[in-house]
């Protein structure tokens, strides 16, 4: 009677871990998102300090155009040992004038990710292939002082 206690309990607890093992990591990235604070930018009321006020620091920025500061959040969830996949991704682009005020707060999500699918281990580029002894011997005379034979002056 004593080893079919300890029989079962042991079955229950290598069931429980077994099932905790195979649970979902759900991971949150970038920003936290709170719909009460995205819902509170305003266009032509809010500008960049108000928006930094409420929202915080932008994920980042935009480099050209008009000024966009975009807050990005990610939910993934992975079985462990496996890839993690996206559930959900958020992003909130506020786009401001010359001035620092809002134009517009736009929301897209996960149907504007796109995934990428890597074509083997080596990125194609442009040029001629080169080995490792012409790339470490290969400029061996062509470079040297003006005036000498094979250096940088003009013929």
């Amino acid at each position: 009677m004593r080893v079919t206690k300890i029989l079962a309990i042991s079955v229950l607890a290598t069931a429980a871990f077994g099932t905790a093992a195979c649970s979902s990591i759900r991971e949150t990235r970038g920003y936290v998102v709170d719909n009460l604070l995205l819902n509170a930018v305003q266009p032509g009321i809010d500008n960049q300090r108000s928006v930094e006020m409420t929202l915080g620091r932008p994920t980042f920025t935009s480099q050209f155009g008009e000024p966009t500061w975009y807050y990005v959040s990610s939910t993934t969830g992975r079985k462990p040992f496996v890839r993690p996949r996206i559930q959900q991704h958020q992003v909130l682009a506020v786009r401001f004038d010359e001035t620092g005020n809002v134009l517009s707060a736009d929301r897209t999500g996960l149907d504007q990710v796109v995934y990428l699918s890597p074509d083997g281990d080596k990125t194609p580029t442009l040029g001629r292939e080169r080995t490792f002894l012409q790339d470490l011997f290969g400029n061996i005379g062509t470079v040297g002082q003006a005036g000498l034979p094979g250096g940088g002056a003009p013929r």
